[in-house]
């Protein structure tokens, strides 16, 4: 997620951090932007329905000062008064509307605030005659209407919210003052200079701890974001490289969307991006370049990701595929032990590139087959072949789906026992039609639940994620999807923050 109040406001909140460079305009970042969030108007009116939630912890978290001050009365000399342990009660409100305004920021209008606030009044007043002092709770009844318009803007190095066009319009507001002692004077004198005073310490306060607030709302979802695409020594930087772009129709964020590993960063400044390549007909959509999706192909080989052995009856059964092409006499020897291991791992970083018919990975992977535990001088059959795959990718289910088809597969090398031998047709022929059938299916249904394992980890599975499509185009990938509200998110924070 910096951004303002409201759990509206987890529209930009969602998509934008700090900066490492200063602010450029929405033009000038794109090349230098690695992903992209777009917000439309049905997604502000889905998170809008739990914005009362936000305004009710705002109203209830907020700290009311002691009121103090003094009034001459001509009969009565100085009457001094002093409001304390000010407490709201009953609150509840009616309906809050937004408004995405293009180019300035975003109106949120709250009506039917309705609220008792509780405290206790100490008042004084005589001559050197005679002086009286007394103490008697009271309560205000109040209806307001509440109005915030945040300002998006780009400063000391990150994207920030202007709350202070806040404003709160009393319809209601009287003040009840208990037991039966008081001269009726007394109510008439204070029902006028308190309830004004009242009035400006409501409004400061409120509108103070919604700006207070917008900025914890801000740093949580900014966590909750970098937390989630992490993991382990892969991150990626978030931060943004402009404000965002704000019209009647959507809210758009610019990310860096730059992969960190260890203490490595990837540069992003030749990004395709262009708002044209998104609509505006979903509420939610995530655009990601090829600069970002490669450097994670990098990482990812780097740490390990890209390594499995296989043994046992896993091993048996992935072998026992149909293929048309006969199975060497090497193979079924290594295989007929039943410590046999195969190991296959990336030998250098995948290479990845979207396109209109999907996304295309080439990688080159090493497979070897051990009779036993691998060691040096134990016998194996070891190949590498170079692999060009186009993938499908959906999510159903609350699964990830992906489907490879290969379009380009070669043998470039054989060992046996560590030592090359011949490309022999009948075995560069087994090879091949094994990484067809065999290993590019094994990889995939690896890969499916280990990603899919991941992002529940993250909490994914949590949000109500509606009819998700992923696009392809040339040099970047969309994701655009209905959502429900992540109510564990607001959850969460309320419960960690406002206590």
């Amino acid at each position: 997620m910096r951004l303002c109040v409201m759990l509206l406001l987890l529209l930009p909140l969602l998509c934008l951090a700090s900066l490492g460079r200063a602010c450029l305009t929405p033009e000038e970042a794109y090349r230098f932007t690695g992903a992209v969030c777009r917000l439309t108007y049905p997604a502000a009116l889905v998170l809008n329905e739990k914005t009362t939630r936000v305004i009710e912890a705002a109203f209830q978290h907020a700290k009311y000062p002691s009121i103090e001050g003094e009034k001459n009365m001509m009969v009565f000399g100085k009457v001094s008064y002093g409001l304390h342990n000010l407490e709201i009660h009953n609150l509840s409100i009616g309906r809050s509307e937004v408004e995405l305004r293009a180019g300035e920021g975003i109106g949120i209008a709250i009506s039917n605030v309705s609220a008792v606030f509780k405290g206790t009044i100490k008042y004084g007043y005589g001559s050197w005659l005679i002086k009286v002092s007394q103490t008697v709770d009271f309560e205000i009844e109040s209806q307001i209407d509440l109005g915030i318009n945040p300002k998006l803007y780009c400063g000391a190095g990150k994207v920030a919210a202007d709350t202070s066009d806040c404003y709160l319009t009393f319809h209601k507001l009287k003040l009840i003052l208990q037991g039966q002692r008081e001269p009726g004077w007394l109510r008439r004198v204070f029902t006028d200079f308190v309830t004004f005073t009242v009035k400006l310490v409501i409004k400061g306060q409120i509108c103070k701890e919604i700006n207070n607030v917008a900025n914890i709302l801000a740093d949580f979802v900014q966590d909750q974001a970098e937390q989630f695409l992490s993991d382990g020594n892969i991150g990626v930087d978030i931060g943004v490289t402009s404000a965002p772009a704000i019209t009647s129709n959507y809210i758009e964020s610019y990310h860096k969307g730059l992969i960190t590993y260890n203490n490595t960063i990837a540069v992003i400044d030749a990004s395709v991006f262009h708002p044209s390549q998104l609509t505006e007909d979903r509420m939610l959509y995530f655009w990601i370049s090829d600069e970002v999706l490669n450097p994670i192909m990098s990482a990812a080989h780097h740490d390990g990701r890209f390594v499995r052995n296989i043994t046992g009856a896993e091993l048996t059964d992935l072998f026992k595929t149909d293929l048309s092409t006969e199975m060497p006499a090497s193979i079924k020897q290594i295989l007929s032990s039943e410590a046999a291991v195969l190991t296959a791992r990336s030998v250098r970083a995948p290479q990845l590139w979207n396109a209109p018919d999907g996304t295309h990975v080439k990688a080159v992977a090493a497979v070897e087959l051990f009779p036993g535990p691998p060691s040096s001088d134990s016998p194996s059959l070891y190949f590498e072949t170079e692999v060009e795959v186009c993938v499908h990718t959906s999510y159903a289910e609350k699964k990830l789906i992906l489907n490879a088809k290969a379009l380009n597969i070669s043998i470039d090398r054989i060992l046996q026992n560590q030592d090359a031998i011949a490309l022999e047709e009948a075995l560069v022929n087994y090879f091949r039609e094994a990484v067809a059938k065999i290993g590019i299916s094994k990889v995939t249904s690896y890969l499916e639940p280990s990603l899919t394992a991941l992002m529940d980890r993250q909490g994914l599975y949590l949000f109500d994620i509606i009819n998700p499509e992923v696009v392809t185009q040339n040099g970047y990938v969309v994701v655009q999807m209905g959502f429900g509200f992540p109510h564990h998110l607001l959850v969460e924070f309320l419960k960690k923050t406002l206590v």
